[in-house]
């Protein structure tokens, strides 16, 4: 395994994105109605009530389980999460009377701070004898974490301050609280997020204590003797009386750097793993990078559903063993690929790598964006790769998590598709966009896409600058697009020339007005799953471009698992969905069994007949009437 390049990428901030096309409808979706269902649902959910220390406590509102405690816990990151889409989505559609509202409860956490920056509704207002007694369990730093992200994603998006010197002061009370030295807590959260949101806010205001502490959390977690064991024992707890009585549920048994296997809790690992990742660019930490490409390699290679999905146990949230990876019952949450896609996306920060990119987009487009309905009302928490017609979307719950993690992801997504470093921009995501962005020689350089991307795999890109300026200008080539073609202005470039870990580099200088052509064929490819995947034998996944594809009911009223994928798919047509908001499906030759008996088991051999199936974008499924679904299509075997 080599040493990664001392190359330092960052994402661009969200204000310096515009999105539209595809992406652009997705979040003209959260700016209608997600952004606003989230303070709604929030509200009926009596949040507020915790947090506003001029009404009556709520009191315990969601039972507890046992040590564990109960999602009132963390019903600050939700808020968190919520304030972060809410200024997305004022960016892009200024809303004044959800910027009050979004003010309002930023008001109330002003108020509510203690003089020390500490800041917890809950262990504030509804338990404060637990305050610091419970690090594995209690979810203090996960929360501050997210209300971090939303300070800073607020600040950026508003200009105003005041959330973020809020979280600034609260981040103040962890730095003084947290470390090695004397009267400090050498300890860590035991749902990781913390991590990453003190990069965030080391990024924005230029402070390298946060950045510090952040390392100092990565760096502390596993090591021996072990802090959530010492806790417990200094508590009077059972050292297993929860966490599925095991440390690699939060990924605390080992040191980060010694962890090879993917374990516990999907969503987080993922969290764990964008914190190192960060932390690997900002420190050039080779030893971070290389504990993270073994971890990647055995989630991607031996955990990881076609779409992106991950974690396949409801039981723990989270991961099982290798190649188990049950379709009907699939927990797969939205949260964990939203995650997966953070991770991706920070594992780009050392340089370009097709390996990180394809799985982030294939991550983005298939196991996250199916977590939210195609209207922004409605939600999936699990994500199953096949359903009966009894798995639907719901409008909230318990565990409010997942709506305001993928409407944040889909209303930040700009910052996802390029990054920067000194002398050099990459293109890891394709999709109509301008983004405004200074290389690290302090060079303004403005890039536009225009494409209908993921429908169409033509891409344009134009360029623009000042005055003539030397850069590299880094654009991916998905691992599946076979036969890409890329010319500027014109001129053919020879890609297996140019290509660099998956990345065409065309480093040059560049004019006002330059012109990028890029041309990934969207075709067709059938798919089959390792045989050790014992659930996927015998069948097949279609793909189109990153989209993978799969049988709704609505559209193949015939019993799903009677359709047989032969020959057909290199016969295939696509064709518009005028009700899927002009997506695009599939429509291919297949055979399909037929048996007159309706016995339960009869020595009938089953008729072959001919038949035409359609396909629909999987992340689109349960958008339109009820019914059954299948991902995985048997196939027709000589």
């Amino acid at each position: 395994m080599s040493a990664a390049q001392d190359r330092q990428f960052r994402p661009l901030p969200v204000p310096s994105v515009d999105v539209s096309g595809f992406w652009g409808d997705w979040q003209d979706a959260v700016c209608d109605h997600t952004a606003a269902t989230l303070l709604d649902r929030c509200v009926e959910a009596r949040m507020l009530e915790q947090i506003d220390i001029g009404v009556p406590s709520p009191g315990v509102v969601i039972p507890f389980i046992g040590w564990l405690g109960s999602a009132q816990m963390f019903w600050d990151s939700d808020l968190g999460k919520s304030i972060e889409t809410i200024a997305y989505s004022l960016y892009r559609k200024p809303n004044p009377e959800l910027e009050a509202r979004a003010d309002a409860i930023i008001d109330l956490y002003e108020k509510l701070q203690e003089p020390d920056g500490y800041l917890n509704s809950f262990f504030q207002r509804i338990k404060p004898e637990w305050k610091w007694t419970n690090l594995r369990d209690f979810h203090e730093l996960y929360c501050a974490g997210h209300m971090i992200e939303g300070a800073v994603a607020y600040y950026q998006a508003t200009g105003k301050r005041k959330f973020l010197d809020i979280m600034c002061r609260m981040a103040d009370h962890l730095v003084a609280r947290f470390g090695k030295g004397p009267g400090q807590v050498p300890g860590y959260c035991g749902h990781e997020e913390i991590e990453l949101a003190l990069v965030r806010l080391a990024r924005v205001t230029g402070e390298q204590k946060y950045m510090d502490l952040a390392k100092f959390f990565i760096d502390e977690r596993g090591q021996n003797p072990n802090f959530f064991i010492e806790e417990a024992i200094r508590e009077g707890r059972n050292t297993k009386s929860a966490q599925h009585d095991t440390l690699g549920y939060n990924q605390s048994h080992l040191p980060v750097r010694e962890q090879k296997k993917v374990v516990g809790h999907a969503v987080r690992a993922m969290y764990l793993y964008s914190g190192m990742a960060d932390i690997a660019t900002e420190y050039n930490d080779d030893s971070l990078t290389d504990a993270l490409e073994i971890l990647w390699d055995d989630l991607t290679g031996k955990q990881m559903y076609v779409t992106g999905g991950i974690g396949p146990a409801a039981s723990n949230e989270g991961f099982t063993d290798y190649y188990d990876l049950p379709n009907d019952t699939a927990y797969a949450e939205t949260c964990a690929s939203v995650g997966l896609v953070f991770w991706a996306n920070r594992m780009l920060g050392r340089g370009p790598d097709r390996r990180y990119a394809d799985i982030m987009e294939q991550a983005l487009y298939n196991g996250a964006i199916a977590g939210l309905s195609r209207d922004g009302k409605t939600f999936f928490y699990e994500n199953p790769l096949e359903s009966i017609g009894k798995h639907h979307r719901w409008t909230w719950h318990t565990c409010p998590c997942c709506p305001p993690n993928i409407a944040r992801l889909v209303a930040s997504i700009g910052s996802y598709m390029y990054g920067v470093a000194k002398d050099e921009v990459a293109v890891h995501l394709y999709g109509e966009s301008t983004a405004r962005l200074e290389l690290g020689n302090g060079a303004k350089v403005t890039l536009s896409q225009q494409t209908q991307y993921p429908w169409d795999g033509a891409i344009g890109l134009t360029i623009g600058v000042d005055q003539p300026t030397q850069f590299a200008l880094s654009l991916r080539i998905p691992a599946w697009a076979k036969g890409a073609t890329l010319a500027v202005n014109g001129e053919s470039i020879d890609l297996g020339a140019i290509t660099e870990k998956g990345y065409a580099r065309v480093e040059r200088l560049w004019n006002p007005g330059d012109v990028v052509a890029l041309n990934l064929p969207l075709v067709p490819r059938a798919l089959r799953a390792n045989g050790k995947v014992r659930q996927d034998a015998g069948r097949v996944a279609v793909m189109r471009g990153p989209l993978v594809y799969c049988l709704e009911g609505t559209d193949n009223p015939v019993g799903l698992n009677s359709i047989l994928l032969g020959d057909g798919l290199g016969r295939s047509q696509t064709a518009v969905i005028p009700d899927l908001n002009r997506a695009i499906a599939i429509d291919l030759p297949v055979l399909r069994e037929v048996i007159a008996s309706d016995e339960l088991y009869t020595e009938q051999t089953p008729d072959i007949v001919a038949d035409t199936a359609r396909l629909v974008p999987y992340h689109l499924w349960d958008n339109r009437a009820p019914g059954d679904m299948l991902v995985w299509l048997r196939a027709q075997r000589g």
